[in-house]
């Protein structure tokens, strides 16, 4: 697996990370063959949230890895808190208290990363800034940054953090991929000009964050997945053509279509199935020509100007 720095770390980090929301879903011999066919691919990078499962997903992934003290030395975990139900809470006491219970669930004492899951409207950055110097100094948490902010909610936090943040995971693929298309859509009088996001690409470019596109393969926000989707004839008919070129499946494709980006992303993969897994690893060798990558964006519905 092809690595990379994560953000202005010095963190190596694989290119494509393990999603582990659904790993609830598998029985213990099938989480324990997923995260290591995970392993053998050398995609070590396993991407958690506090809310998934309830915990429960970062319960099973401990007991597949068979946590250890040499197990978590080959492993680069990342967790996310602030979602509550029914609210977000970025307060200082509510992310001591979930990172305490994550490295509880994960059998572990420190998180490489640790994210904000979803922006707070209540955000003090003062909290925040308290939590992650705590966290800093406990050796509870190594590397620092967000999940699904804009560029000024990022500079609001930042008045306080001074923690480099590392990371910003984004909803971001073939089919949502308004943060790309807006860029060449300038001044125009259409849809695709729209700025719904703050510039948050080029933000994220410029500041050495790292983009990790979630739900890789979704069109909508879950409304399913566009690969096979009759819905989307022409797109997958010129994902089949390429990926027929490489010898590859479309879901090696798709996912290389996101690694082709300058922006030097990480795609984070949501799938529980050990040979979609490893579809997802080999888009790390696939490097698109910048026609084929137009051809994927285009074949898509969307325009050029």
């Amino acid at each position: 697996m092809r690595t990379m720095k994560l953000g202005s770390s010095q963190l190596d980090v694989p290119v494509v990370a393990v999603g582990c929301m659904r790993i609830n879903a598998l029985d213990m011999t099938a989480a324990e063959r997923f995260v290591g066919a995970a392993l053998e691919q050398g995609a070590n990078f396993f991407d958690h949230a506090d809310i998934y499962g309830q915990g429960q997903c970062e319960e099973i992934f401990a007991d597949a890895v068979h946590m250890s003290a040499s197990v978590r030395e080959g492993l680069i975990l990342q967790s996310k808190c602030g979602i509550r139900p029914g609210m977000f809470d970025f307060s200082r006491e509510h992310i001591l208290a979930s990172v305490d219970g994550i490295l509880r669930r994960l059998k572990t004492e420190y998180l490489d990363v640790l994210l904000l899951h979803r922006p707070d409207a209540l955000v003090e950055p003062d909290e925040v800034a308290a939590a992650f110097d705590e966290l800093e100094r406990a050796g509870k948490v190594r590397h620092f940054g967000v999940s699904n902010q804009t560029p000024m909610q990022i500079e609001l936090l930042k008045q306080s953090v001074r923690q480099p943040l590392v990371a910003n995971q984004l909803q971001l693929s073939i089919t949502n991929a308004t943060m790309i298309t807006r860029g060449f859509n300038v001044n125009m009088e259409n849809a695709q000009a729209v700025d719904r996001d703050g510039g948050v690409l080029d933000y994220c470019r410029l500041h050495d964050l790292t983009i990790q596109p979630w739900s890789p393969f979704q069109f909508g926000f879950f409304e399913g997945v566009f690969l096979d989707n009759p819905k989307f004839p022409e797109l997958n008919a010129k994902i089949d053509e390429i990926a027929a070129k490489y010898g590859v499946s479309n879901t090696t494709i798709a996912l290389a279509w996101l690694l082709r980006h300058p922006a030097k992303m990480q795609p984070v993969t949501g799938t529980t199935t050990v040979q979609r897994l490893q579809d997802c690893c080999r888009a790390s060798e696939v490097h698109l020509t910048r026609e084929e990558w137009y051809a994927i964006l285009l074949a898509a519905g969307n325009t050029l100007p």
